[in-house]
């Protein structure tokens, strides 16, 4: 006897199962691992794409739209958590996390991509039916078709208020930045209106894959053969792929010859590697070197002095990250596993010192979109004594004539001129070398001696750099 077709329960029609998108399926497992264990997706999404492509479900254009969905869903989700409490009847901290990504993913389908409205609804609401169950799936066709009445433009003239009320809360909605993130970047900037918005539209653009040859292994040259690679902007060392590219499958760094580092890593260990020192210059200590990108860099430029470095990492397997990355440097280097407030050298010990202190990362934003939401002002309190400590313990390793700098990857003021105001203090034996003249080319870097890079004006990470030297 034959099976009969499974019927719904209330329309008696016959049951269709939900269509499995292998896309979409992916993209919410990775926002659910961002959510649930608050993990970054640039972690999250390279292994479920290789776990993909080996089961034979992905091919290269899945993958991307796979890419675009994590990526633009997260870099406005604030954008679109705004649209859909407008459309959804209760407040969003109500709704099921698993229901609210979804939700979110339908809507940055319907407001940031090109995906026609009735499919980004239907292939949303198969979606919800196979994670979600049939019925909560009926619950996102009713929103999404509700977001689905206005496009972007529309809808952020319904739910951000006049630029002309409350600048800050119009720019943080219309771009996607919490209002504090938005209030403290335009203090560092300083200006208008204008290259604020610049910023944080940059914030929202996908930022190329920079490679690094690491000198005395490999060069920009054999990393220009590769396709779609094109120049650095600033760095020498520096070769982006311009149009994406998987920096595995690059042979200079499957070898570690070469690697992956933002230009603006590049230029902070090229400034502190080409700052004038007094005497000699045989040892250098890079004191938070995880996870290797610039230690690997001025172990390289190091070893072309013969010079040794010192990478010292407080945690165990970071420093394992440092040694692999620095494994093959063509000259002298130790790695260590010690803590920087307490260092495991003698004052006075060293003639170059890099600190890139641990920070809020409000200048990667581009690369970790879903900092921006993580992250709170009280954050700020809790890095101060690090960021304050690393500084002092640097100052005091590096002998007199030597030259310390103080690196973060935020250009928020209290982690960069505050720290450094406040920790020089109590070091009146000291001078701050102009930075700016270590970067040759690089336009727009304000009034000195301390160098803020910014993504809109460098195509950078927000990186800051002061480099001070010790005068007794």
């Amino acid at each position: 006897m034959s099976e009969q077709p499974r019927r719904h329960r209330t329309s008696g029609k016959p049951y269709r199962r939900p269509k499995k998108d292998p896309v979409r399926i992916l993209a919410f497992e990775a926002l659910r691992a961002v959510d649930e264990r608050d993990a970054y997706a640039n972690l999250v999404l390279p292994p479920l794409l290789r776990k993909a492509r080996e089961q034979g479900d992905f091919d290269a254009r899945d993958a991307a739209l796979a890419t675009e969905l994590v990526y633009g869903t997260l870099r406005r989700q604030g954008t679109y958590d705004a649209v859909l409490a407008a459309c959804v009847d209760r407040p969003l901290g109500e709704v099921d996390p698993p229901v609210l990504d979804v939700l979110s993913l339908g809507a940055h389908q319907l407001l940031g991509t090109r995906i026609p409205t009735h499919a980004a609804v239907s292939a949303t609401v198969e979606l919800a039916r196979v994670v979600l169950g049939d019925g909560r799936a009926k619950f996102v066709n009713a929103v999404l078709r509700k977001v689905a009445q206005h496009d972007l433009d529309g809808w952020l003239e319904r739910v951000a208020p006049p630029y002309d009320d409350d600048p800050e809360e119009h720019l943080a909605v219309v771009h996607s930045h919490p209002r504090w993130v938005v209030s403290a970047l335009w203090d560092s900037l300083g200006g208008g209106r204008a290259g604020i918005e610049e910023l944080l539209r940059a914030d929202n653009e996908r930022p190329e894959v920079t490679l690094v040859a690491r000198p005395g292994r490999s060069g920009a040259e054999e990393l220009l053969e590769e396709d779609a690679a094109v120049p650095g902007r600033w760095s020498p060392f520096a070769v982006r792929l311009s149009e994406g590219g998987e920096p595995g499958a690059v042979a200079a760094v499957r070898d570690g010859r070469a690697g992956v580092q933002d230009e603006g890593s590049q230029l902070v260990a090229i400034a502190l590697a080409n700052a004038p020192v007094e005497g000699p210059d045989r040892r250098w200590l890079d004191g938070c070197a995880g996870p290797g990108g610039k230690a690997a860099l001025l172990g390289a430029l190091a070893a072309q002095r013969g010079a040794l470095l010192v990478a010292s990492e407080k945690q165990t397997h970071r420093a394992g990250l440092v040694a692999r990355a620095l494994d093959g440097n063509p000259g002298p280097y130790q790695v260590i596993a010690a803590d920087g407030t307490r260092p495991a050298w003698r004052p006075g010990s060293f003639d170059r010192v890099l600190v890139d202190v641990p920070c809020t990362g409000l200048g990667a934003l581009r690369r970790r979109p879903e900092a921006r939401w993580r992250r709170r002002p009280e954050d700020l309190e809790g890095f101060a004594p690090l960021q304050r400590g690393l500084l002092r313990t640097a100052l005091e390793s590096v002998r007199v004539g030597g030259v310390v700098g103080y690196a973060t990857c935020s250009p928020h003021l209290a982690e960069t001129r505050a720290v450094v105001a406040d920790v020089l203090k109590q070091f009146p034996d000291t001078d701050l070398i102009d930075a700016r003249g270590l970067l040759p080319g690089v336009p727009d870097l304000g009034d000195g001696p301390d160098v803020q890079l910014w993504p809109h004006l460098h195509g950078t990470d927000a990186m800051y750099l002061a480099l001070i030297r010790r005068t007794g």
